[in-house]
C-alpha cells in the first residue's frame, strides 16, 4: 500500500513539475513577445507555435478593436493577405494531380484570352511561371479585375508586361494569382471560394474562407494602418467589404478577383497553423491527404535564386539565423501575417498582427522577424540543442 502511494505521489509530483515548467516557459515567452509588440506599437497579435508536428502554444495579445478596447482572442479571424496565395496554389496542384491541367500549359489558353508579353510574342507564358512570379506580368494596371490584362477590355493591356522575357526574372505580381483563381473555376466547375472550402478547408476541419458572408462577422479582427508622422492608427474596414453586388452578378471564370485569390483568405492563427502542418508534412495532416508529397515538395522547391520562391511557398534562410524555413508572408490594410515552418525538424510559426509601426530589413518586416525569433528562442531552440 505504501509503495503504491509512493508511486502515485512521485507521478503526481512529476506532473506538477512539468506543468509548472510549462507555465514558466509560457510566461517567459509572453513577456518577450509583449516587449516586441511594444517596440513596434502593435495593436494586437495572434500566434501559434508548432513543435514536433503539433500545435503546442497559441495566444492572442492586445486588441481586436482599438476604438472599443476589445481584446483579441484565439477564435478571431483575420484577412491574411498574401499567404492566401498558397491556398490557390494548393488548389491548382490538386487539379494537376487530377489530370485537368499541367504546370506547363499555356497560361492564356487556361485563362481564356491571350496572355503573351508583346515584347516576346513567340514565347509562351506557362502556369508554372505565374505560380512562381516569373511570368513577366506586373501590377502596374491594377489587379482587382481581369479587364486590365484583357486586350479586348483595356487599350493599355500591354503595360501589364515587363521588358524581360517570360521565365527569366522574378517580379512579385498579384495579378498572376487572380488569374490563377479563374483557372481553378474553369477547370473545376466550382466557384473559387467554394472550391477552396470543399477541397482544402473542410477536409482539414478549418473555419475559414474567402466569402465574407459565409463567415461570422463578429469574429473579424479590425485592421489598422499606422501613420508614423502622427503616431496614430486609422481603421481599414474595406478589408472585409462583402462585395455583394459583384457576387450577385458573378461570371464564372472571369469575376474571380471579387474573392481575391491573391489575398482574400480569412482565418484564425490557430487554423492557419493547422493548414501549415499539412504543408510541413508534405501534403497530409491527421491522415487527410490534400495533395501528394510530390506536389507539396514541388511547391516548396525554390525556382528563383535570390528570392527562393517556389509555387506560392518561399524559402527563408535568414529569418532565423542559421535556420532554413519555408512559408509566406502577407501585408495589406495595415495587417502583417507570417507563416513559416521547417519540414525537416517539424516546427513552425504563425504570427498575425492587425497593426504595427512597420519597418523592414532585407524584405521582411522587423516586427515579424523579432516576433518569430522570440517564439523560436522560447519554444524550439532549447529542444534542438
Amino acid at each position: 500500500m505504501k509503495l503504491k502511494f509512493l508511486k502515485y505521489f512521485c507521478i503526481t509530483f512529476l506532473i506538477i513539475g512539468v506543468v509548472e515548467q510549462l507555465k514558466a516557459q509560457n510566461a517567459n515567452a509572453e513577456a518577450q513577445f509583449k516587449a516586441v509588440m511594444e517596440k513596434y506599437n502593435a495593436v494586437g497579435a495572434a500566434v501559434a507555435v508548432v513543435k514536433e508536428g503539433k500545435i503546442v502554444y497559441t495566444h492572442s495579445f492586445g486588441l481586436k478593436d482599438l476604438e472599443n478596447k476589445k481584446p483579441l482572442t484565439d477564435q478571431d479571424i483575420f484577412r491574411i493577405a498574401s499567404i492566401s496565395k498558397s491556398f490557390s496554389a494548393t488548389s491548382i496542384m490538386q487539379l494537376v494531380e487530377a489530370g485537368k491541367i499541367s504546370l506547363d500549359d499555356d497560361f492564356g489558353d487556361l485563362v481564356g484570352f491571350k496572355i503573351r508579353n508583346p515584347k516576346f510574342p513567340d514565347q509562351r507564358i506557362t502556369l508554372k511561371m505565374a505560380l512562381s512570379h516569373t511570368s513577366s506580368l506586373n501590377d502596374s494596371q491594377g489587379y482587382l479585375n481581369l479587364d486590365v490584362i484583357n486586350p479586348d477590355k483595356n487599350p493599355n493591356w500591354a503595360k501589364c508586361y515587363n521588358e524581360y522575357a517570360p521565365g527569366s526574372k522574378f517580379d512579385y505580381c498579384n495579378l498572376n494569382f487572380n488569374l490563377i483563381g479563374t483557372i481553378i473555376e474553369k477547370k473545376s466547375g466550382e466557384r473559387f471560394d467554394n472550391y477552396v472550402k470543399n477541397h482544402v478547408l473542410k477536409p482539414l476541419g478549418l473555419y475559414a474562407g474567402y466569402c465574407i458572408d459565409s463567415l461570422d462577422s463578429t469574429r473579424f479582427v479590425n485592421l489598422y494602418e499606422y501613420h508614423a508622422d502622427t503616431k496614430t492608427y486609422t481603421p481599414s474596414p474595406t478589408a472585409y467589404a462583402p462585395r455583394r453586388t459583384e457576387i450577385a452578378n458573378y461570371i464564372m471564370g472571369y469575376s474571380t478577383p471579387v474573392f481575391s485569390p491573391t489575398g482574400g483568405m480569412k482565418i484564425s492563427a490557430t487554423d492557419l497553423a493547422k493548414y501549415m502542418i499539412m504543408h510541413m508534412n508534405y501534403g497530409t495532416s491527421n491522415g487527410v491527404k490534400i495533395i501528394t508529397k510530390k506536389s507539396a515538395k514541388k511547391m516548396q522547391t525554390a525556382l528563383t535564386d535570390d528570392e527562393g520562391y517556389g509555387l506560392a511557398i518561399r524559402t527563408a534562410d535568414q529569418l532565423i539565423p542559421g535556420v532554413k524555413l519555408k512559408g509566406h508572408t502577407g501585408s495589406a490594410y495595415g495587417l502583417f501575417s507570417t507563416m513559416f515552418f521547417s519540414p525537416k525538424d517539424k516546427f513552425g510559426f504563425v504570427i498575425i498582427t492587425n497593426g504595427i509601426n512597420a519597418t523592414y530589413t532585407d524584405g521582411f518586416p522587423d516586427f515579424s522577424r523579432a516576433a518569430i525569433n522570440s517564439l523560436y528562442q522560447a519554444f524550439i531552440k532549447p529542444n534542438l540543442n
